[in-house]
């Protein structure tokens, strides 16, 4: 199962340990997101005043792209008969007692017909680059539900004056959702976009993750 609220107390709770450990300053912690945890990074610090600055690396707004689809593509009609289809897959989910997974998201196999984001990430988690047996890229398919009925960034201009520095790639698919989030959110806030980076590449690229900037940002705000 795949549950927003539980994505963004694992935030929470990583605070709560950090917090009771002799050697960390409670009043100096921040947080790191990348991709999907970035948008539950951002919401775990919307409520939760100890993280004192936040990073969403690559972010994805996993809640949005449920309710929206990819870049609003989602129509109202489409958003219904997905409503329907998974309502009717609880049913069989109950009676079953085995639930039914999503595709995987980064598919394996991949090749030059593969749709380009399936194979940016299939190239990632489905490659020994980054490849997990228990990382199977699939949720349930009724996980859907909570995701589209629990926006995830509601509250975003409360994190102020605690300060955000969303970090994207130039080329990155999913570069709307920090910069539309960026927009939203109050200062301080601060948009870096790093030049000739993909979306998958600031997950383990060495060469382009922006250390410096990140190593900056924090340096400066948990002083």
């Amino acid at each position: 199962m795949s549950s927003p609220d539980i994505f963004v107390e694992d935030f929470s709770a990583a605070v709560d340990f950090l917090g009771t450990r002799t050697f960390v300053d409670r009043e100096r912690i921040g947080v790191i997101g990348i991709c999907g945890s970035g948008g539950f990074a951002l919401s775990a610090a919307q409520v939760d005043r100890r993280i004192k600055a936040v990073a969403p690396v690559v972010m994805y707004d996993i809640s949005r792209n449920f309710q929206e689809g990819f870049q609003g593509s989602l129509t109202e009609q489409d958003r219904t008969s997905m409503l329907d289809a998974i309502a009717e897959q609880r049913y069989a989910d109950f009676e079953d007692g085995t639930p039914a997974l999503t595709g995987r998201g980064a598919p394996i196999g991949f090749d030059e017909t593969t749709n380009p984001i399936g194979r940016e990430l299939g190239e990632f988690y489905s490659a020994p680059r980054g490849y997990h047996p228990n990382a199977i890229t699939q949720f349930t398919v009724t996980s859907g539900l909570s995701f589209m009925n629990f926006p995830l960034l509601t509250h975003l201009r409360s994190i102020s004056p605690r300060p955000i520095l969303f970090v994207v790639g130039e080329n990155a698919h999913s570069r709307y959702f920090s910069e539309d989030a960026y927009q939203l959110a109050a200062e301080p806030k601060e948009l870096h976009v790093v030049p000739g980076a993909g979306h998958v590449d600031l997950y383990d690229r060495t060469e382009l993750i922006p250390f410096d900037k990140l190593e900056e940002f924090f340096t400066k705000n948990l002083a």
